[in-house]
């Protein structure tokens, strides 16, 4: 699995974000490209302790979801999304692209710690985990918006 931390897979994540336009179309789900930007940008605002969501620490899926973070395998298309993190007001792509570039140039300077916060709702991983759970999720979406 590859990791945001590796600068060449972040330099391939950027590359992708930079093809994307107010045209581009999903190919599942009801996020625009837009909301899809905007939505990217929350799982790295954790990591990064920018955003400190109010979800209670959920047992089940520790134990049954944990793993699909951040292994191999790829995620269904259409999965639900948690409440908290469904984007349905209106966003502006250029805003919300820069946005998203900058979190993840930050979370990627952040290689070198070792050490990282619990997630609120999975608990504790591995730097190694938090890298490729960020770039799991991010290619999730740009395959979502064909890039």
């Amino acid at each position: 699995m590859k990791s945001l931390f590796d600068e060449p897979v972040k330099n391939e994540i950027e590359g992708r974000i930079q093809k994307l336009s107010t045209e581009s179309a999903p190919n599942w789900g009801r996020m625009d490209i837009s909301q899809m930007l905007f939505h990217c940008q929350f799982p790295l605002k954790i990591a990064l302790k920018k955003e400190h969501p109010t979800v209670k620490p959920n047992l089940l899926a520790k134990i049954f979801f944990k793993k699909s973070l951040y292994n191999d395998k790829p995620w269904k298309k259409n999965l639900p999304t948690h409440p908290k993190l469904k984007v349905v007001d209106s966003k502006v792509f250029e805003e919300e692209k820069k946005i998203l570039l900058e979190l993840i140039n930050e979370f990627s300077e952040k290689r070198t710690i070792s050490e990282w916060d619990p997630h609120p709702m999975f608990g504790t991983f591995t730097k190694d985990q938090w890298g490729k759970m960020q770039y799991k999720h991010l290619d999730h979406h740009l395959q979502q918006f064909n890039v």
